[in-house]
C-alpha cells in the first residue's frame, strides 16, 4: 500500500438508481431486482436501491416500492433510496429503509429545475427530513449537487459548498457526500473542497463522481487521499445527469475497483464479476456501457 493511502475504502453501488433513474430505458422490475442481486453478489453491501420521486417525472423508477419489496433481506447488507421531500419520506418510511440519501443543490438555477425548490428552500426541507429520520431511527445521509460546477451557473465557490456543508451539519447528518454531478471537478478541487468540509462536520465524508470530462478516476483518487472513506459509483458506468450535456455515466465499479485494489486498497468488491455484471446490464439497456474493465479485461490476466 502506498504511503498516505488507506487500507479500506467503501463503495455505494449507485447503478441501481442514479445509474438506471437516467437511462432511457424502462426495465422491468425483475430485472432491476437481478442488478441488486448481482451486486451483492460482487460484494456490494450498500445499495442505493430506489427513487422515491413522482413517476411521472421520473418512470424509470415508478416501482420502487415493488424493488424494495422483492430484494433480499440480509444482516450484511444496506439499501438505501433517493428522498426530495417529505412525501418521498413517508414512502421511504413505508418501505421499511433505514438510509435515505437527500439531496440539497448549491445552485438555485438547478435545484429549481431539478427539484422544484431553491437552495434555501432545499436546505429547509433536508433540515424537516433528517428531523423526521432521526425520530424514525433512519439513518440520514445529505448530498450537495453541483459541489464542483454548474451547467446553469458555472462555477461553484469552496466558501460557498462550506458554508452549506456548515449548515447541514446542524441537522445531524449520518454522513455527508460531495456530488460532482455534471462531471466538471479536478483533483485539485477535490482535495481543497474535502479540506475546508472536514472542518465544518464530524460525519462520514462521502463523494460522488460522474465521468463526464473523463477527471472521474481522478479525482476518485484526489478524494481518498484527502481522507473521504467512501465513493459512489455504478456498475457499467451507466447514469449520468439530464442537464448535463454529452454526459458519459457515473464512475464505474468496476474501473474503479481496479484502481482501488491496484493502489492496495481493499472494498470487499470481486472485479471479474462487477464486469460481468456491467456488460450484462449493458445488454439489458441494448447499449455498450461506459466502464472499460469488461472491453480491456483485467490486468494480469488469468
Amino acid at each position: 500500500m502506498t504511503a498516505g493511502l488507506p487500507a479500506e475504502v467503501g463503495i455505494v453501488e449507485v447503478g441501481p438508481r442514479d445509474g438506471l433513474q437516467n437511462e432511457s430505458t424502462l426495465l422491468p422490475t425483475a430485472t432491476k431486482v437481478e442488478l441488486v442481486e448481482r451486486a451483492i453478489a460482487a460484494g456490494a453491501r450498500r445499495i442505493e436501491a430506489a427513487s422515491f420521486v413522482h413517476p411521472r417525472l421520473v418512470p424509470q423508477m415508478a416501482d420502487a416500492e415493488e424493488v424494495l419489496a422483492a430484494l433480499p433481506q440480509r444482516d450484511d447488507v444496506e439499501y438505501s433510496g433517493l428522498v426530495l421531500n417529505g412525501r418521498g419520506f413517508d414512502r421511504a418510511l413505508a418501505a421499511g429503509l433505514r438510509e435515505i440519501n437527500v439531496v440539497v443543490v448549491a445552485t438555485d438555477e438547478f435545484s429549481k429545475r431539478n427539484q422544484g425548490v431553491t437552495t434555501e428552500e432545499g436546505l429547509r426541507v433536508w433540515a424537516e427530513i433528517a428531523e423526521r429520520a432521526h425520530a424514525s431511527g433512519i439513518r440520514p445521509v445529505a448530498t450537495i449537487a453541483v459541489a464542483f460546477g454548474c451547467p446553469f451557473e458555472g462555477a461553484v465557490s469552496s466558501d460557498h459548498v462550506t458554508e452549506l456543508a456548515r449548515r447541514i451539519a446542524d441537522s445531524g447528518p449520518y454522513e455527508l457526500a460531495l456530488a460532482d454531478t455534471v462531471g466538471v471537478g479536478v483533483p485539485t478541487q477535490v482535495h481543497e473542497l474535502v479540506g475546508r468540509v472536514r472542518e465544518v462536520t464530524d460525519a462520514g465524508l462521502r463523494c460522488h463522481f460522474h465521468n463526464t470530462r473523463n477527471t472521474g478516476y481522478a479525482n476518485s483518487f484526489a478524494a481518498v487521499r484527502a481522507g473521504v472513506s467512501t465513493l459512489d459509483a455504478s456498475v457499467g458506468g451507466i447514469g449520468g445527469c439530464p442537464f448535463a450535456p454529452n454526459a458519459t455515466g457515473n464512475i464505474a465499479t468496476e474501473d474503479l475497483e481496479y484502481l482501488l485494489s491496484g493502489m492496495g486498497i481493499r472494498t470487499g468488491m470481486d472485479l471479474e464479476e462487477l464486469s460481468r455484471t456491467g456488460a450484462w446490464i449493458g445488454e439489458r439497456l441494448g447499449k455498450e456501457v461506459p466502464a472499460l474493465l469488461g472491453r480491456a479485461g483485467p490486468f494480469p490476466s488469468r
